[in-house]
């Protein structure tokens, strides 16, 4: 088992380095592989597949200075044990287009009542528009660009209804065309179950953050605020990001209204 999880690593880092678009099928099956020899380590009897579906007027990244700048429909999943899992991110225009396709696996490195650490590595590819020249003629075409990235969050809970903690995301992209490297890093805050009536509840999750994309730089702060209800799939979220001082090309102030449905299967390994 060991020396097949060495291997898809291996294979793993050097599919970035393929220069196709063609290709990049190529680098999801190797991920899919890489995940499911991870997976199958985890000598934890619990796993899940849990996810959520969100429809949104405005789809914002796991960055939230950059937007896709319409409505949008993301499908975040995960698969694996207590420890190990795998988490893709599928992200499309309500258009149908694709935006950003994440495909994340994650360990807990630490975990108990207080205090955890977790870690995580990721391809991405990142879907655009690019205009070129087909017979004298300007013309649209979809162009993916490749990314890499790994993050750290180790997360402190105060209380049942209190968490302070730290996310780093370092990402570097496989591209002729910036951005080559960035830099994210938030402070954490995280308000839960905060009553609003019987069954309703709230949780709110302000942040502050730095940003460095290539050489520029810039500090913003960033909120959401979800509403559930016990027992219930559904949720709305709303959230706020507001630039301080910024020299990385992003809009002032973004916000999105979201719809989320979330479903959980947690089981047993006999």
């Amino acid at each position: 088992m060991k020396s097949i999880f060495t291997t898809s690593c291996k294979i793993l880092l050097e599919g970035l380095f393929i220069p196709t678009f063609q290709k990049s099928s190529y680098l999801i099956l190797i991920s899919l592989v890489l995940s499911t020899n991870v997976l199958a380590q985890d000598a934890k009897p619990s796993h899940h597949f849990n996810g959520t579906i969100t429809a949104t007027n405005n789809g914002i990244s796991l960055i939230p200075s950059f937007t896709l700048g319409r409505p949008a429909v993301f499908f975040d999943l995960s698969i694996g044990g207590e420890r190990l899992s795998f988490d893709p991110m599928i992200r499309f225009g309500m258009d149908g287009k694709p935006w950003a396709f994440v495909f994340w696996g994650r360990y807990k490195v630490i975990k108990d009542k207080r205090f955890t650490l977790n870690v995580g590595l990721h391809p991405a590819f990142i879907f655009g528009d690019m205009k070129i020249m087909v017979n004298g003629k300007e013309e649209s075409v979809m162009r993916a660009s490749r990314f890499f990235a790994g993050e750290f969050m180790p997360t402190y809970k105060v209380s049942n209804r209190f968490s302070v903690g730290l996310y780093y995301l370092q990402g570097h992209g496989f591209n002729p065309v910036p951005p080559k490297n960035s830099n994210f890093i938030a402070l954490n805050t995280i308000f839960s179950n905060l009553p609003l009536g019987k069954e309703i509840k709230l949780k709110m999750n302000p942040q502050l953050y730095f940003l460095r994309v290539d050489e520029n730089t810039g500090t913003y702060v960033t909120s959401s605020f979800t509403v559930t209800k016990d027992n219930f799939p559904i949720a709305f979220q709303t959230l706020f990001n507001q630039k301080i001082k910024s020299d990385v090309p992003s809009d002032n102030f973004v916000w999105n209204l979201s719809l989320l449905y979330n479903f959980s299967n947690n089981y047993k390994r006999d």
